[in-house]
């Protein structure tokens, strides 16, 4: 049976649209909700109350703190003999009235407006966090993200040239409550270089990130986050040594989840000592490692494609090939990364169309032993450099990511044009998304179902199938899923089916497509601009 909740504004207070919210968030916590009105007097709450056998009231008043704080008395007086017998009691309104009703000690929770909608919808799941701990806060992906629902979880990257620095913003970042999940920014000879210190180069230290050179170092930086909310802990898979660090990430920070490409991180991007052929292997791996531990694991694949300006149809083949893997690896939930805003001159049309192709490709491989998350981000290029555009940018690019429902919401901070995140840039970009998200869930319009829209998207899929089919042909013979074959889809970029014009004078890859923005897509184009569907751009290819 479920429990029940009365609301109403009190006294001569007309205002009821934060009860309206409270009851709105009540219903999707499972509670049965009892609106009673605006200018409610006491007797009359308390009535419903006995009568709906609430186990919950929730009052709200934002008028004149003096004549409050005498309403507020008296419904204390009044309701003491229900809050006796077991009816709990919430407030609601602004912050001088709020203090005031905080005074009397009555009530159970007081709002004073300035709590996000998923702080009010945890109290209503019964989490009253007053001294929260870790077991307040689920630490797995999975079971955090099922707890915030309907809200996606937030994740925001951090990492400054300093342990010290970083330690101190990890704290201030938990105790505000801003991040469900930190990605920590690890610099890049950490990255490359973690159980080589022969091949460190002290004058790169802090380079991209924090400069972690021991165990002890991450088990600092999760220390640091032991406290607020409590977020979770993740950062990249590495480019070399990918089992040994696994293992290690595991043991120090807990990982949420595996972040690794599949074509990228080696000697073609410059971030790593394999070539393309052994590194595809590699993640290969790893991806099977972190499966049979039911971590789960992301493939930041197809934003670097995008990245580097590839037609949105090499894009959309990457993030297939990307869960495709995942799958094969036994990975049993997999994070499926959707870059807007890459290349940057997309319109929201046609990025919002690239994004549903992707999500068109990939479903059909869920299954129960393979689950797809949602998980959404701005373009790391796309923000301008003045700070008021970018705020701009970061909360109109964040709504409309909300369009498919994500499960995480990746925030980039605004401030990336200029500088790396600091805590508080962190805390302020996450807070502008949230804004952004809350709004959305309120009552976004159906985007998705424009006809601009799907008939990109139904373009797009048709398109990728070509690319994957010839991808497929290009196979040695006994190869019993090209796909999946590290040869052939190192093949594949090595001919130009998979290609960027940024990999331009590239040794693994011939960076010979052209392409271009037009009507808002990113399409492949001949030597006079004319846009060229994939079946004449393998042609040019393959003869």
């Amino acid at each position: 049976m479920k429990k029940t909740v009365v609301a109403a504004a009190l006294g001569e207070c007309v205002h009821v649209a934060g009860v309206m919210n409270f009851l709105r968030l009540a219903e999707s916590a499972g509670w049965r909700t009892v609106f009673l009105g605006p200018a409610t007097s006491i007797a009359e709450v308390l009535a419903a109350a006995q009568r709906e056998a609430a186990t919950l009231v929730g009052v709200s008043y934002r008028l004149t703190p003096e004549t409050g704080a005498q309403l507020l008395g008296e419904f204390a007086e009044a309701a003491d003999d229900l809050a006796q017998a077991g009816v709990r009691f919430a407030f609601a309104g602004t912050p001088p009235v709020a203090l005031l009703a905080q005074s009397l000690g009555f009530f159970e929770r007081v709002f004073d407006g300035s709590e996000a909608d998923e702080a009010v919808l945890a109290y209503l799941k019964g989490q009253t966090l007053a001294a929260p701990s870790s077991s307040d806060y689920p630490q797995t992906m999975v079971a955090r993200r099922q707890w915030k629902a309907p809200f996606p979880l937030i994740r925001h990257h951090f990492g400054l040239p300093s342990m010290a620095a970083t330690e101190a913003g990890i704290a201030q970042i938990a105790a505000a409550g801003a991040v469900d999940v930190i990605s920590l920014g690890i610099d890049q000879d950490a990255q490359e270089n973690f159980f080589h210190p022969e091949r460190q180069d002290v004058r790169r230290m802090g380079a991209g990130g924090v400069p972690v050179r021991s165990i002890e170092d991450y088990q600092r930086l999760y220390a640091a986050s032991r406290c607020g909310n409590y977020p979770l802990l993740r950062t990249y898979s590495g480019t070399d040594d990918f089992i040994a660090l696994a293992e290690m990430y595991v043991q120090s920070i807990n990982i949420a989840w595996c972040a690794i490409p599949l074509f990228w991180f080696n000697a073609m991007d410059g971030r790593g000592p394999w070539d393309l052929e052994g590194s595809i292997r590699e993640h290969q791996a790893v991806m099977r490692w972190y499966g049979t531990r039911g971590i789960p694991v992301e493939l930041n694949e197809p934003h670097h494609w995008g990245m580097r300006d590839a037609p949105d149809t090499v894009v959309v083949a990457s993030a297939y090939l990307a869960a495709y893997h995942a799958r094969a690896a036994g990975v049993g939930d997999y994070i499926a990364q959707l870059m807007f805003n890459s290349p940057p001159g997309h319109s929201d049309t046609m990025d919002l169309a690239k994004m549903l192709a992707i999500l068109a490709m990939i479903e059909p491989l869920a299954n129960p032993n393979f689950r797809i998350w949602k998980e959404t981000r701005t373009g790391l290029l796309s923000y301008p450099l003045d700070p008021s555009a970018a705020r701009s940018h970061l909360a109109t690019s964040v709504y409309l990511q909300m369009a498919l429902r994500p499960d995480i919401v990746h925030v980039v901070g605004y401030s990336e044009a200029d500088h790396a995140a600091t805590a508080e840039d962190v805390i302020e970009s996450c807070g502008l998304a949230r804004r952004s998200i809350t709004t959305a869930l309120r009552g976004q319009p159906d985007m998705c179902a424009d006809r601009h829209v799907q008939a990109r998207v139904a373009e797009l899929v048709a398109e990728t199938q070509v690319l994957l089919e010839a991808i497929g042909k290009i196979a040695a013979p006994g190869v019993d899923d090209p796909l999946l074959d590290a040869a052939t889809l190192t093949r594949a970029v090595q001919i130009g089916l998979l290609d960027a014009p940024h990999l331009r004078n590239n040794r693994f890859a011939p960076g010979k497509v052209r392409t271009q923005m037009i009507n808002g897509a990113c399409l492949a184009v001949n030597a006079e601009g004319h846009p060229l569907d994939e079946r004449s751009r393998i042609q040019m290819l393959l003869g």
